[in-house]
């Protein structure tokens, strides 16, 4: 009986030995996968780190000129009204959609989605796409207002107004792929002489036109930027306008302040915005250079572009300040308002000379 008792407890303790080592032996192999688990996941993030870091950079101005010889072949003969204007439209959201990183608005995977400074640096540089567009369809392609609207424009507009978020099914990419296609096709034509279908009319009132939505985005834009710190305004809503209403009655003051989350938003969607106005005003003074003279407002188009090109001075703080007023600390907010409301009072000034006979 002594001798079964001894055997079973050998064969009890070699089996424990047994599970103890084979425990030990998982444990040790899951370690090990783990291990290499969170290391990949440490390169991972590393390198999505370092990514982002370089996708930060907004892309550099553009020559209007060289990008227009590159649209057409290297041709110089095929630079006819308006291929300037329209390659700088095209070139615009090709730099927009191919820039370091590619198209971040609608990514959904680290780096892309931790980012929101080039996001809405992209949003600022759609809205002015969209305008321009737009003013292109029914203004500059039309001879006058029931003139009917050109093909590659009217099929062009559409596709910049696609969700500029959407990741899939279809992808915000080829939507606005596709638009830039449509752009292409008008400016073929209307480089070619012998398509007299596709024009480009370099009118003063067609300039006015899109130089009233430009205002208003400006005018919007220094608005929320100079709200960074809060301010107390009166209502001028009805000002100037006797017998005027609206349909909900306002406090004659109210407070406005962009919220301490969006000041960063904000001044990133001003830097877009002001970095495709650059380029197109550029085109403008060339494509209409004939109109400018006349009016002698060609200086006027330079202080502009000058005034934008203030906007996109280099950011060495780490993140967007913002102190109040004239205390210790920068607002970054405010000096760009300052910028844009200058660029602002140089486009009503020169709307003013477009006006005059």
């Amino acid at each position: 009986m002594f001798k079964k008792i001894t055997a079973s407890a050998r064969s009890a303790g070699i089996r424990l030995t047994t599970g103890w080592k084979d425990w030990r032996s998982d444990m040790a192999e899951s370690n090990r996968w783990f291990g290499i688990g969170a290391g990949v996941i440490v390169v991972y993030l590393l390198v999505a780190l370092v990514l982002g870091v370089i996708w930060s950079f907004e892309p550099e101005p553009f020559d209007v000129r060289e990008a227009a010889v590159r649209e057409v072949g290297g041709d110089e003969s095929r630079l006819v009204t308006g291929v300037i204007t329209t390659s700088a439209l095209i070139n615009v959201v090709d730099t927009m959609l191919n820039k370091r990183g590619g198209y971040l608005s609608n990514d959904v995977a680290p780096p892309g989605v931790w980012l929101d400074n080039i996001p809405n640096w992209e949003y600022g540089v759609l809205i002015q796409v969209r305008d321009l567009t737009k003013a292109m369809r029914e203004a500059y392609s039309r001879s006058q207002s029931q003139s009917t609207e050109d093909k590659d424009l009217a099929a062009a507009e559409p596709q910049f107004n696609f969700d500029n978020s959407n990741w899939l099914l279809p992808a915000t990419e080829k939507e606005y792929g596709e638009g830039v296609k449509a752009l292409r096709a008008y400016l073929k034509r209307l480089s070619d002489p012998n398509e007299p279908s596709a024009q480009f009319y370099t009118r003063a009132d067609n300039l006015n036109y899109w130089l009233s939505t430009v205002e208003t985005r400006l005018g919007s834009l220094s608005q929320r930027l100079s709200a960074s710190v809060g301010q107390r305004r009166l209502n001028t809503d009805l000002a100037g306008s006797p017998g005027a209403a609206n349909a909900t009655r306002l406090p004659e003051e109210m407070e406005v302040k962009t919220p301490w989350m969006e000041i960063d938003d904000v001044f990133y969607e001003a830097r877009g915005t002001s970095w495709a106005l650059i380029q197109f005003f550029r085109a403008m003074e060339i494509d209409f250079a004939d109109v400018l003279e006349k009016k002698n407002a060609v200086v006027s188009v330079q202080q502009i572009v000058r005034e934008l090109e203030g906007t996109q001075q280099t950011v060495y703080s780490p993140m967007i300040l913002n102190g109040n007023g004239f205390g210790m600390l920068a607002n970054h907010s405010l000096v760009m308002a300052n910028y844009i409301s200058r660029a602002n009072a140089a486009i009503i000034d020169l709307r003013e000379l477009l006006k005059q006979g």
